[in-house]
């Protein structure tokens, strides 16, 4: 479509928002009938951690969301000479899992606890052992359990318990609800009937009965909508919460609020059965959407939902890309000194293009890139550590590829569980995420490290605003078709990827890595211990 096609489409009101809360930045993307971003805004942060918990406050939440739609705003009339007022429909993702309770007057009742905390393992062991069904640290349903354990003064008072996409959702529509893909990283599902699993409710009302709260779970977590169902209307108060200006008119259509692993499965078209996804950017997580259910289950490894409600199998890790960032932040640094000033961007691309040079096993030099605790491998802290032996080759090659293969070495193991203990199929993985931004290089090095084919498509960079984006879309002109149909006939009929398949030399390589990786942990555990405090 012309430039001044998507100028029509934006001032008719027919353009489409998505908008997704990252961990270190809040993006909004504006498709147009053809479903191609048009426009973006974004706003960067960080979490903070706060008497021992990774939190955002509330306040963050909405100052993020509204400079990124109004960055948004400015970029539409900037490109296309048109005010942005009206949305043909819209939709809220973000972090998945994490704890956002609130009292029957909508009062938040304690900090905010993100998904990256690591702080419920009594709680996830026990309800995985009463559900037997992994419970992750993450979840929500963990987290309210430690604080019942914890005997939390708040927990009697919680009338509502939501996410921070499910919250932003309530707040703009009045709806209390979430995605099938959002709600099955709260509590277990039932299936792919989009509901809640009665067996378990049942199990953990009864676990909570001589406590003596007023309410019930089933009082307290959102009602679940699979991809497509009506998710109510922006208000008159949401469009004044999200643009002051009051420009944006309300009535605008929403989508289910939905989470990261949602998205990122919708923006690689990877909903169907046998096909996954990767994600890469500050965690890492691949979801692979399953035939049958896992006949066992373990620590590692979710189950989750697609949007629409079809279970997946995921393994998440907490760390992913924060160190490799500090590594660049530090380059960077280092050539200003001496006076050759560059960017973030040329850092990065220097420390991928550099490990391709290396030995394929990174020559002896190891690194963990823990900034927070990570359950695949048993840590409830991280440590941020460079680890050689004296007559490792450490070498600036070396360096970078040790670094990067940490980023990846937690995925790996619970993978590995996916492909031996489960045999499950795997046809095709697509990445997305800033890893990838890197090229081929990160593309060669993840296919190797994960011995399947990663395929990059185009759009993989727009990631899951735009994956938000598109889901609204099917909310408002899905017609009656599976949400499985509607992005391979309409949105990904004509889209080509980008396929690297694994190299025999890289690939044993890894395998050489993850093995002194493995071996070496109890110095990481000891660097926990040593520096905790």
């Amino acid at each position: 479509m012309t430039k001044e096609n998507y100028k029509n489409t934006i001032a008719a009101g027919e353009a489409i928002l998505g908008l997704e809360l990252g961990s270190t930045r809040i993006k909004a993307v504006l498709i147009g009938k053809d479903h191609a971003p048009i426009a973006s805004g974004s706003s960067e942060w960080e979490n903070r951690l706060e008497n021992g918990i990774w939190t955002y406050s509330l306040d963050e939440v909405w100052a993020g969301v509204r400079e990124a739609y109004a960055n948004l705003k400015s970029d539409a009339e900037k490109t296309y000479g048109v005010k942005l007022g009206r949305l043909a429909a819209m939709g809220i993702s973000g972090m998945m899992h994490g704890y956002l309770p609130f009292d029957k007057e909508g009062n938040q009742l304690c900090a905010f606890r993100t998904w990256r905390n690591t702080i419920t393992e009594k709680a996830a062991a026990a309800l995985s052992d009463a559900f037997s069904f992994n419970i992750p640290q993450r979840w929500s349903i963990a987290h309210l359990y430690q604080a019942i354990l914890n005997g939390e003064e708040h927990v009697a008072r919680i009338a509502y318990l939501t996410t921070v996409a499910g919250y932003l959702h309530w707040k703009l529509t009045g709806r209390f609800v979430l995605g099938a893909g959002e709600a099955s990283g709260m509590f277990p599902l039932n299936g792919e009937a989009c509901a809640y699993n009665a067996a378990c409710l049942e199990i953990f009302n009864a676990m909570i009965a001589l406590r003596g709260f007023d309410w019930t779970l089933e009082d307290i977590l959102p009602a679940v909508l699979p991809a497509g169902a009506d998710a109510g209307c922006l208000s008159a108060e949401g469009a004044a919460l999200l643009d002051p200006t009051g420009e944006l008119s309300p009535g605008v259509p929403f989508a289910p609020p939905e989470g990261d692993a949602g998205t990122g499965m919708v923006a690689t078209n990877s909903v169907t059965k046998f096909t996954g996804n990767v994600s890469a950017g500050t965690s890492i997580f691949a979801m692979v959407v399953l035939e049958d259910a896992l006949k066992g289950y373990y620590p590692e490894i979710d189950v989750a939902a697609t949007p629409a409600g079809k279970p997946v199998a995921m393994v998440h890790c907490n760390n992913c890309t924060s160190d490799l960032n500090a590594w660049a932040s530090l380059l960077m640094e280092f050539s200003a000194a001496v006076g050759q000033k560059i960017t973030f961007g040329d850092a990065m691309q220097t420390l991928f293009r550099e490990a391709m040079q290396a030995d394929a096993d990174c020559g002896g030099v190891l690194a963990y890139n823990f900034f927070s605790g990570e359950h695949i491998v048993g840590l409830d802290e991280g440590r941020p550590m460079l680890l050689r032996a004296e007559n490792a080759s450490f070498t600036f090659s070396n360096f970078a590829r040790a670094n990067i293969y940490a980023a990846m070495a937690t995925l790996r193991i619970g993978m590995d569980i996916l492909s031996e203990k489960e045999a499950v199929r795997i046809d095709s993985l697509l990445g997305h995420g800033g890893f990838f931004k890197s090229g081929d290089p990160a593309q060669h090095l993840m296919a190797s490290a994960l011995k399947s084919p990663i395929s990059v498509m185009a759009t993989a960079g727009e990631g899951g605003p735009w994956g938000m984006a598109l889901l609204a879309a099917y909310r408002v002109k899905g017609g009656g078709m599976t949400l499985e149909d509607y992005l391979a006939d309409v949105v990904f009929g004509e889209a080509e990827a980008r396929t690297i398949l694994p190299e025999e030399k890289t690939a044993a390589g890894f395998d050489r890595y993850l093995a002194r990786y493995k071996a070496s942990l109890p110095a990481e555990k000891a660097a926990i211990e040593t520096l905790r405090g």
